[in-house]
């Protein structure tokens, strides 16, 4: 096996458990007890779909994957503050 082929082999090895991740940050969003546990579970859902794209794009060495990760870091990150603000204050427009 070369160098090329082990890297290859981690990358999708690597894919899988970050799959795996997926599917039990998943399953806490749909079943999540409280608010709060269904807030953290769509925010590590939204860093492991980032995860899983970097490693995507460094499996085909596409670029575009990386732009991809960047715009839904952004959206996850928003996407949590606003509704932290709103469990919290039961508003989210000041």
């Amino acid at each position: 096996m070369t160098g090329f082929q082990v890297i290859q082999t981690t990358l999708v090895v690597c894919m899988h458990v970050v799959g795996l991740a997926m599917l039990l940050a998943t399953w806490r969003l749909l079943r999540g007890p409280t608010v709060p546990d269904r807030i953290l579970a769509l925010d590590t859902l939204s860093v492991t779909a980032i995860a899983e794209l970097m490693l995507f794009g460094m499996y085909l060495n596409s670029a575009i994957y990386f732009e991809a990760a960047l715009i839904i870091a952004m959206l996850g990150f928003g996407s949590t503050v606003v509704l932290s603000k709103f469990v919290l204050r039961r508003d989210i427009v000041e």
